[in-house]
């Protein structure tokens, strides 16, 4: 049980389709979700239902501008204070926030996931413990290319212009630098058993003081 005071505050970065979800659910299917509020960054896109919407398209979403951080900060501020918020929930495909919101409540673990967390130094600067999930670009690549088909309703014509023209250079002008922000650089996410194990191994300890 934790003795903790005060929320363990951990952030997963890493570029996109690099296994930052999967490293993710190991963390609450192991440290226990019971005990985990989820924060994902992509919850926090900013709404563009005041755009028309071929214009909602052409919005840069891998850049820090497009994600509303500060909303982020505020909630995990809300959090470590023992205060429940409410998660937005983005839309995908119409490229806007809907009405509803999932209810979360203060838990001794906030996990936040996102490929451009560490790059805000006022949200990088909440996190206790702060892990990189390095993977190479191809198998990236071809993971974005899946989900985007099957779970956001894009084609393969337009993921893979999104790719070359904005998350690519996106990647290397934001994700790529803020690595160096990491505590923890993890290999090949998911895969990588032994840097999960120490991880999950080290989340305990924080859990119930050094």
């Amino acid at each position: 049980m934790s003795t903790r005071t005060v929320p363990l505050v951990i952030g997963i970065a890493g570029g996109s389709g690099s296994g930052k979800t999967t490293v993710a659910n190991v963390i609450l299917e192991r440290v226990g979700a019971e005990r985990i509020a989820f924060l994902p960054h992509d919850a926090y896109y900013r709404d563009l239902s005041t755009l028309p919407i071929p214009q909602r398209a052409k919005v840069n979403f891998d850049h820090p501008d497009s994600l509303e951080t500060e909303l982020l900060v505020e909630h995990i501020q809300q959090l470590k204070a023992s205060n429940p918020i409410d998660l937005p929930i983005y839309n995908f495909k119409s490229h806007s926030r809907t009405a509803q919101n999932i209810p979360i409540a203060p838990q001794p673990v906030v996990l936040v996931e996102g490929i451009l967390i560490f790059v805000e130094p006022a949200l990088r600067d909440i996190f206790d413990v702060k892990i990189f999930v390095d993977t190479d670009s191809d198998i990236r690549f071809i993971r974005r290319l899946q989900r985007d088909i099957s779970e956001r309703g894009r084609d393969t014509s337009s993921v893979i212009e999104q790719y070359l023209n904005t998350v690519r250079p996106m990647h290397l002008d934001f994700v790529e630098p803020s690595k160096r922000y990491a505590d923890v650089i993890i290999p090949e996410g998911g895969f990588n058993a032994v840097a999960l194990d120490m991880v999950v191994a080290r989340v305990e300890e924080l859990l119930v003081g050094d």
